[in-house]
């Protein structure tokens, strides 16, 4: 019911992805490592990109902005009015 054990497969061939059956002891950490590579570069594109981020109209006061969280610009231009709707 299994459908019986590994094919025997020539041992000499060599291929990118391993070969047949191939499972290197060290992939969970070789994962890890590409996995925190890539999560560290999309943070440093994100705060470049938020960092460059221009707007000539801010969004109206009450309404969702998904940037409102992250960009400076809209941060200060918000405390900006909120400083004046305290005064």
């Amino acid at each position: 019911m299994g459908g019986g054990g590994k094919i025997p497969y020539p041992k000499e061939v060599w291929s990118p992805a391993g070969g047949w059956y191939a499972q290197p002891a060290n992939w969970r950490v070789n994962t890890a490592i590409i996995g925190a590579a890539v999560i560290g570069i999309a943070a440093v594109t994100w705060s470049i990109s938020a960092d460059r981020e221009h707007r000539d109209k801010m969004p109206e006061p009450g309404r969702f902005f998904p940037s409102r969280n992250w960009s400076r610009q809209i941060i200060e231009h918000e405390r900006q009015q909120a400083a004046k709707n305290e005064s």
